[in-house]
């Protein structure tokens, strides 16, 4: 069995995305578009963290602060339950709430 995800990048003619789209039939996802990603791969030979990091001209930096702080909490999550380091955990998650105050965020 698998299970395919695509994404679709359109460019500017100086390369620069302009529309993000993705596909997750498994999730039920068809062509949905969005304004930013952020894609972690482990390289295992190189011991290593290869990344694609995208986004719109369209994205708003409010919104982009609010995708960053996001997607840390999502890490400290994951970290916890990849690796069940709750003391670890807490300490990021100090850091999400650090930097929703500093990003002003918070409400």
């Amino acid at each position: 069995m698998t299970s395919e995800i695509k994404f679709l990048v359109e460019l500017d003619e100086n390369r620069v995305p302009e529309k993000l789209t993705w596909t997750a039939q498994d999730g039920g996802v068809e062509l949905e578009e969005a304004k930013a990603m952020m894609l972690s791969i482990w390289d295992a030979k190189a011991k290593e963290t290869l990344r694609i990091d995208l986004w719109t001209k369209e994205m708003p930096v409010d919104e982009m602060k609010q995708f960053f702080h996001q997607t840390l909490v999502a890490m400290a999550d994951t970290f916890q339950r990849a690796t069940a380091d709750e003391k670890m955990a807490e300490t990021m998650k100090d850091f999400c709430q650090y930097f929703a105050e500093k990003m002003e965020l918070t409400k």
